[in-house]
């Protein structure tokens, strides 16, 4: 088979990360594979196409803020990215991200239809199937589940500074991707998947989930007394927290609290945090960790991994942590509960830091290995690589009808 995955990033963050992963797998089962992205920070083979340039990026961006649209420039970088298509000539075309102002969302879609090829859409997140929300927990709306329009969150995502143009746009892709004839949806959860059944845009679709999957030769179970003395932190009880940029949303004002409210534990906040100064003594701020290996590393370093985020579709870093014996602490809702599971920490009630410390010190009592080995057996059977990506192989060839 000849695949096509299209996306904003390659090798950066959890989505860049899975598309290369993918991508080498594809090569190593024989298949001819192709990646479409707008930005890397690694060099890749011919294998590969870069969509537009900075200038475009820049102007896509603009564009997108005084008209309200979001993925409808950048038309010349997509004529010639369809091109690229036209000389390939793909089975299979997967989409990921593409509101990283670099494609022409109706161009691209409009020629997957009329050239008849094979589609599947992995939902990272749900601005595919909604007027422009990339997560519309937040502002609890359900529009998309019938008809955008007078959107709550306009302002967040892919902002607009003038105009609501989510009911245009929400109803231009209920009427794009119904035209595509081989059209599959991936939830990356059980729980996105429900959600996606929900929509318009995926009512003549096939939906299934298939779970975002971990490299477990990298994230493992492994020694790192080296790393805590480096930190200083042998023999103290330590949470470890993973973002790409801390926010609000993705809990540090909590994780600030509770280093307060527990200064006999510390706390590590991996990822970029733009101010540091008025952080409490027993928080540990090591920065941006590009090395998986590294990230290994701080993962087995701590007790815990807590995860303070509203909003996540799989939640990588937790599935990250469980394959190195991490137990976890995470909200009860959106796809946390169900990527966690039983026996591998706790979900607790949103915004309910009593429970969240409950929960933490309910570890702390207990000890890390008593949770290790449901961690490490969940992560096995749920999260394997190999395993996850044979199951989009399977989907690709199911789409083309083959047995």
């Amino acid at each position: 088979m000849k695949i096509v995955q299209i996306n904003a990033v390659y090798n950066i963050g959890s989505t860049g990360r899975t598309v290369a992963e993918m991508n080498n797998a594809f090569v190593q089962f024989g298949h001819e594979s192709y990646v479409v992205y707008s930005q890397t920070d690694t060099a890749i083979d011919d294998n590969s196409y870069h969509i537009g340039n900075l200038f475009d990026l820049k102007l896509h961006g603009l564009c997108s803020r005084i008209s309200g649209k979001q993925g409808y420039f950048s038309f010349c970088s997509t004529k010639k990215m369809l091109k690229f298509l036209d000389e390939i000539k793909p089975d299979i075309v997967m989409l990921r991200n593409l509101h990283g102002n670099y494609i022409n969302l109706p161009m691209l879609l409009q020629y997957l239809a009329e050239k008849d090829i094979a589609t599947i859409v992995v939902l990272h997140d749900f601005w595919l199937i909604t007027g422009n929300c990339v997560h519309y927990i937040g502002a609890n709306c359900d529009k998309w589940q019938s008809c955008c329009g007078g959107c709550p969150d306009i302002n967040n995502g892919n902002p607009s500074w003038f105009f609501d143009r989510t009911k245009q746009m929400h109803k231009n892709k209920i009427k794009l991707f119904n035209a595509i004839p081989k059209l599959a949806f991936v939830g990356v959860s059980d729980w996105v998947a429900d959600e996606a059944k929900k929509s318009p845009v995926c009512k003549n679709a096939l939906v299934k989930r298939i779970y975002n999957w971990i490299d477990l030769e990298i994230f493992k179970k492994k020694n790192t007394d080296a790393l805590k003395e480096q930190l200083g932190i042998k023999n103290k009880f330590t949470v470890i927290g993973v973002a790409s940029n801390w926010a609000s949303s993705k809990g540090l004002d909590g994780f600030i609290k509770l280093a307060k409210e527990k200064k006999e534990y510390v706390f590590v906040l991996v990822g970029k945090l733009s101010d540091t100064s008025s952080l409490p003594e027993n928080v540990i701020t090591p920065g941006v960790v590009d090395s998986t290996e590294m990230l290994a590393d701080y993962y087995n370093v701590a007790d815990t991994f807590l995860s303070l985020s509203k909003a996540e579709t799989f939640g990588k870093a937790i599935a990250e942590a469980m394959a190195c014996g991490t137990p976890v602490v995470c909200h009860n809702e959106t796809a946390c509960p169900e990527i966690v599971g039983e026996k591998c920490g706790y979900a607790v009630d949103t915004d309910d830091l009593d429970s969240v410390l409950a929960a933490l010190n309910k570890i702390y009592e207990n000890g890390k290995d008593y949770y290790s080995q449901s961690c490490l057996s969940r992560a096995k059977s749920n999260f394997d690589k190999t395993i996850l990506i044979d199951e989009y192989v399977k989907l690709c060839s199911q789409l083309l009808g083959e047995k």
